[in-house]
């Protein structure tokens, strides 16, 4: 079964078809999750409700906008995340609001600028080695150790450690005029 019928039978709310997404991409889903959560039953809870999100949303993929395995990587990632936050914020000190608090929201004008830093930023990797990006996107997209790359891509951990530690130097270079770093 290709991507195409898949979601087809997810976009008719055929159940054929969320057991096919998990046993098709269930494995990438819970790779994507490992770093990200520590425990495997918060890992497993998370993977039902990105399951749900899927099921719920299928009608929101646009494969003009990218793959399949994309969109299924970006809702498992953001779930896991969002899930992380929310553990945190509940073990964390309640502090009452008050008036004189400010909005923590950015201004029109701050949220421009991040979305023109952030365009720089992806222009800046898009410019790196393949490894180099992929380093990059695994370390801070996805959360992964220096042990676990270094394990699938037959590095050293203190090779994937410089090379981390270089792409930061370079991009900290070369975005140090536009940021102000």
């Amino acid at each position: 079964m290709d991507d195409l019928e898949l979601l087809r039978l997810l976009r008719s709310r055929d159940q054929r078809g969320l057991d096919q997404l998990l046993v098709r991409h269930g494995p990438l889903l819970r790779y994507i999750l490992c770093p990200i959560l520590d425990d495997p039953r918060e890992r497993e809870e998370c993977l039902s409700d990105v399951a749900l999100q899927i099921w719920e949303r299928a009608d929101q993929f646009d494969p003009e906008r990218g793959s399949l395995t994309a969109w299924l990587s970006a809702i498992a990632r953001n779930t896991a995340l969002n899930r992380r936050r929310a553990a945190r914020r509940g073990t964390g000190d309640c502090q009452p609001l008050d008036d004189s608090m400010l909005d923590p929201a950015p201004g029109p004008e701050e949220e421009l600028l991040r979305k023109e830093r952030t365009q720089r930023l992806l222009l800046a990797v898009r410019r790196m080695s393949e490894i180099d990006c992929s380093l990059f996107y695994r370390k801070y997209y996805y959360l992964q150790s220096a042990a676990q790359m270094a394990a699938e891509l037959g590095l050293t951990e203190r090779g994937v450690e410089g090379r981390l530690r270089r792409i930061r130097l370079r991009l900290r270079k070369e975005l140090r005029g536009e940021w102000n770093v």
